[in-house]
Formats: C-alpha cells, sequence, structure tokens
C-alpha cells in the first residue's frame, strides 16, 4: 500500500521552506537552536500531511505542529520588531498552507457538512486572520498609529473592559435594540395594513425607494436636533433605517403565497384576516426573516454613525471618534472589535430563530 500521497499545499509548503532557508536568520532575535525547532515542526507537518495517516491522526498532527511553529515563530519578534526576514515570511507562508491542508480536511473537500463545518473551519478561518495581522504588523514594523496587531487590541480590550461595558450598554441596549424593535414592528405593521389597503402600498412605496436613497451621515444630524443627545436620537435614526427594509419585505412576502392556496381557502369561506393569518404570513416569513437579518446590521451602523454627531460622554460611536482624534487606534479596534461581536452574535440569534420558525422551507431541505 502507498504511503505517500502528496497534495499541493504540502508541495508549495515545501518549496517555500526551502527557499526561506537562504534567507536566514528568521529575525534578529531568533536564536540558532530555535530557528531549527521552527524549521523541524513545519517539515514534519509537511511531511504528515503527505502521508495515509488515519484521518484523526492526520487531524491532529496538522492542528499542532504548523501553530506551534507559528506560535513561536512569532515569539522571535519580542524586542525584535521589524526585523523580520524573507526566511520569516517563507515559514509563515509554509504554515498557513498546512493550515489550509487542515481546513481542507475537516472540510471533507465540500463533501460533509455539520458541527465540524460549521464552526471549526470558520474558526481556523478567523484564527489565520488574526495570526497573519500580527506577524505582518510585528514582522514589517508598522507603526502603532497606523495598524495596531491583535495582541495589543486583545490587551486593550481586557483593560477597557468597564469602558466597553458602558458603551455596549448605551448605544446597543439602549439604541440599537429599542430602534429594532420599534422599526421592524412598525414596518411590519403598516405593511400588513399597506396589503389590505392598496392606496398605502401604492403611495408609501416610492416613499421607502427614496427613503433607501437618504444618507444617514445627513439624517443623523437631524434626529439628534429633534430628539436631543441621549439614546432616543440614536434611537430614531435606527427606526428610519430599519422601517422601510421590513415595510418593502414584508410586502413582497405576501405575495408569495400562491392562486391555488389563496382559492383553497375561499372555498373554505375564509376572509381576509383569517387568510392572511393562516396561509399567508407563514408563506412570507422568510422575507420577513431576511429583513430582520438586513436590518441587524444596519441598526448598528445607524447607531454607530448617529454617535458621532452627538451622545453623552459614553457609547460605540462616540468612543471610536474621539480616540480617532487622539490616536489610541488600539481603542478604536477595541471598538470595532465589540461591533463586530455584536452584530455577528445579533444576526447568528436571528439566523437560529428564523431556522426554528421557517424549517419546513426549501432552502433548509438536505
Amino acid at each position: 500500500m502507498n504511503m505517500i500521497k502528496p497534495n499541493w499545499q504540502a508541495v508549495l509548503a515545501a518549496i517555500a521552506l526551502l527557499a526561506g532557508l537562504a534567507f536566514l536568520p528568521l529575525t534578529s532575535n531568533a536564536s540558532a537552536p530555535m530557528t531549527g525547532i521552527i524549521l523541524a515542526l513545519t517539515a514534519a507537518a509537511i511531511a504528515l500531511s503527505c502521508m495515509t495517516l488515519p484521518r484523526p491522526a492526520g487531524v491532529w498532527s496538522l492542528a499542532i505542529l504548523p501553530h506551534l511553529a507559528v506560535y513561536m515563530l512569532i515569539g522571535t519578534l519580542a524586542g525584535a520588531e521589524g526585523s523580520a526576514s524573507l526566511a520569516f515570511y517563507a515559514v509563515l507562508a509554509a504554515c498557513w498552507l498546512m493550515a489550509w491542508r487542515l481546513v481542507t480536511i475537516l472540510s471533507g473537500d465540500g463533501r460533509k457538512r455539520g458541527l465540524v463545518g460549521q464552526l471549526v473551519v470558520p474558526t481556523l478561518f478567523g484564527v489565520w486572520l488574526l495570526i497573519i495581522w500580527e506577524a505582518v504588523t510585528r514582522g514589517a514594523g508598522i507603526p502603532f498609529v497606523i495598524l495596531p496587531p491583535p495582541s495589543a487590541i486583545g490587551v486593550r480590550i481586557v483593560s477597557s473592559i468597564p469602558i466597553l461595558a458602558a458603551d455596549f450598554q448605551q448605544t446597543v441596549l439602549k439604541a440599537v435594540l429599542a430602534g429594532y424593535i420599534m422599526g421592524c414592528a412598525s414596518g411590519f405593521l403598516v405593511a400588513v395594513l399597506a396589503d389590505r389597503f392598496r392606496f398605502l402600498a401604492n403611495g408609501l412605496l416610492p416613499i421607502g425607494n427614496l427613503a433607501s436613497a437618504l444618507p444617514m451621515i445627513g439624517v443623523a444630524p437631524v434626529m439628534v436636533i429633534w430628539f436631543g443627545f441621549n439614546w432616543e436620537s440614536k434611537a430614531a435614526v435606527v427606526v428610519v433605517m430599519t422601517f422601510f427594509p421590513m415595510l418593502v419585505n414584508t410586502l413582497q412576502g405576501l405575495k408569495t403565497a400562491g392562486h391555488m392556496e389563496r382559492d383553497l381557502m375561499a372555498t373554505y369561506n375564509a376572509g381576509h384576516w383569517q387568510t392572511l393569518v393562516k396561509l399567508r404570513l407563514p408563506a412570507a416569513m422568510p422575507f420577513i426573516f431576511n429583513a430582520l437579518k438586513i436590518n441587524s446590521t444596519l441598526a448598528l451602523i445607524g447607531a454607530l454613525v448617529a454617535e458621532f454627531f452627538g451622545t453623552p460622554i459614553v457609547g460605540m460611536g462616540f468612543r471610536i471618534s474621539t480616540e480617532v482624534g487622539r490616536m489610541n487606534l488600539d481603542m478604536v479596534w477595541a471598538e470595532i472589535a465589540l461591533a463586530a461581536l455584536v452584530g455577528s452574535l445579533f444576526y447568528g440569534a436571528i439566523a437560529l430563530l428564523e431556522r426554528a420558525t421557517t424549517f419546513w422551507h426549501p432552502s433548509y431541505r438536505s
């Protein structure tokens, strides 16, 4: 039985590793023993990836060896930022290719889907984005005010938890949630009424197209003047941003019920509201959830932008605008990371609710 099964990631990684040997040392702080260990770990990962090992052994070898090598590689930059050589980037590229091979194995080349494919693989992608970010910013000596490394951002997050918690409460728990609920609920109710009374739809849809083209950077200052500097003005901006997507999507969804189903409801002597509740609203649920997911990101963006134009001395948008002026880029990125995390969790929660509610939809059939 042939024990050797080369793959293109291993071939490219081997080429990169061999080419990097001509440009040693890795950094000005890398000792010969440390360099040897890093090269040996990377070479072992490449060799094992070319062998027909049992799947668990292949997965664990690629999960440990290249990641340990890249951890030690970045460790050689301590006190030697900006001294990375071409050998440093060659080893980094080889480790990245081995991580790519790991993702390929875990993904089953697109044939398998499950918990591993949905959680572990995206996590590996995200981790390696941070690894490359850290290695390039520190290895190339990029100035801190231009792009701080993820390690510095992480330190800032840990040391600023009370500030981030207060900003989260002001922006998300007050402005975003209040505006999101009011905007989506009012858009849904108006859509139901517009479906019943066509003159409302004929009048509101052109206004909706106009409102969707309005720049929020122009609407936000007006809302601050109307509703004050506290969270109410930010919630008003969120209402404006979320109302019309919900209106348009709900109206479109209510049209998806087929004529055959409507005729069947008519034979049962069902009235308009009975048909709406029992047939047309369930058929419109994918469209409604699509609006909810779109609005989950629009709401956060609207609240952040509105805080640039006037707010109490707290809030995620306020913090970003003031810390940029102070050149505290690590704090700015900490707020950006918080906003990205909140937005992703918000979107994911709605997606899970959609899957539980519209499990019957063809898009969820395996």
